[in-house]
């Protein structure tokens, strides 16, 4: 359990950039965020590294922008992964309750049975996340404990990803001087950060737009019932701002952020934009509508890839409080409409928040993944279910499939 003055530091490694949150246990039981650091993300692909240098050279500066804020030193982190890698799914558990009470070891046995499943030797367990628990067939019930009752079945989402992936983001940090404390799931600390505890039990959807991926999670009743990872993000408007402007992609990725946005609709008639051109010509004066015409497709593209996959999970109904964006190409203009066009849901931008200390300096999309894996280290250390030391757990993990798989076949 952490203490007052305590720091909990979160570590973003996106395909656009790595950013490292510090946080630290203010008063009133409130994380105060006190340290923030941001460099460039050289070295991974859609979430996934194809640099092991560049990505460590990435994460030791954001890390060091951190520490100089803070006025600390970091040695350990919650780390997050995303991927196309990245794969969930729902399982289900039965045993016979031995002493006709619900116990914990009751508990930790219906879990086990339900993630006790054929899986790949190249892929491994990130989550196991509980939806929730069945005695003698009353359901609805999220804290079985000491409850009586002859059969427990245990509902859960499990989220696997490639042993791979993650073992090179493991070794990424470790070669930072970074202890992996535990890897989490782009949007589910996203959605620690931005989502209400009423919008997770009537039903809602966050989606994380990061530079080359777009992180989809569905709550609905408390319990996260889908996820999945999309293998396009930012990156793909600023390519074809690139092409369309025919401007160099650095340039593209300033014009989208200044200039951008994501319903030509909202666009006056007479606002204009300056296109630097490519080997040292004159710049351009474009019309921004022409701008938007480039970014519209694109975001309406995505929108509609999330929603066939919202249909294709079954739970699209549930959606009752919509769909909240966040990420770092949801502060772009116009994204809420055209989501809410696309989704014909509620749509809203979401910022971190339920947060205190340097609030004004983290109060935007891009922020969420960092301040969420800070809020997922504190809840899940107070609360109990942190359950490993870190990165002996990560690999640890790793080799005991590893081991049981080569006894299989023996």
């Amino acid at each position: 359990m952490i203490k007052k003055g305590d720091t909990i530091v979160g570590l973003d490694i996106g395909t656009s950039k790595i950013c490292a949150i510090v946080g630290a246990l203010g008063e009133e039981n409130e994380i105060d965020i006190i340290g923030i650091g941001i460099h460039p993300s050289k070295g991974l692909k859609k979430g996934v590294v194809v640099n092991i240098d560049s990505t460590v050279d990435s994460i030791k500066k954001a890390i060091e922008e951190a520490e100089l804020m803070a006025g600390i030193e970091i040695d350990s982190a919650y780390v997050s992964i995303t991927g196309s890698h990245i794969k969930g799914l729902n399982s289900h558990g039965i045993i016979a309750i031995k002493n006709k009470e619900v116990v914990q070891s009751d508990i930790e046995r219906v879990i086990d049975a339900a993630k006790a499943m054929a899986m790949p030797f190249d892929r491994e367990i990130i989550h196991v996340l509980s939806q929730e628990f069945i005695i003698d067939e009353q359901d609805g019930i999220k804290d079985p404990l000491g409850i009586s009752g002859v059969r427990l079945e245990g509902k859960v989402h499990i989220v696997t990803g490639a042993a791979t992936s993650l073992q090179n983001i493991v070794k990424c940090v470790n070669k930072g001087n970074i202890e992996v404390k535990d890897i989490v799931l782009d949007q589910l600390a996203s959605s620690e950060a931005v989502l209400t505890p009423d919008e997770q039990e009537l039903g809602v959807v966050i989606v994380d737009i990061g530079g080359g991926t777009t992180d989809i999670a569905l709550f609905y009743d408390g319990s996260v019932r889908h996820t999945s990872v999309l293998p396009i993000g930012g990156n793909h408007v600023t390519n074809d701002i690139a092409i369309g402007l025919k401007t160099p992609s650095v340039e593209a990725e300033k014009i989208k952020k200044r200039y951008g946005c994501a319903m030509t609709s909202l666009v006056k008639e007479d606002e204009t934009i300056e296109v630097p051109s490519v080997g040292g010509r004159m710049p351009r004066t474009l019309s921004r509508k022409i701008l938007s015409e480039i970014i519209e497709p694109r975001i309406k593209e995505l929108f509609t890839l999330v929603k066939k996959e919202l249909l294709m999970s079954g739970f699209n109904e549930l959606i009752a409080s919509g769909v909240v964006i966040t990420g770092g190409a949801a502060i772009m203009e116009g994204m809420s409409e055209i989501g809410e066009q696309t989704f014909e849901l509620p749509v809203r931008v979401g910022m971190p928040i339920g947060i205190g200390g340097l609030v004004d300096v983290v109060n935007s999309p891009m922020y969420a993944t960092g301040v969420g894996l800070v809020l997922y280290g504190y809840n899940n250390q107070n609360n109990g279910k942190f359950n490993g030391s870190g990165n002996n757990r990560m690999l640890g993990k790793m080799f005991e499939r590893m081991k049981e798989t080569v006894l299989r076949v023996f």
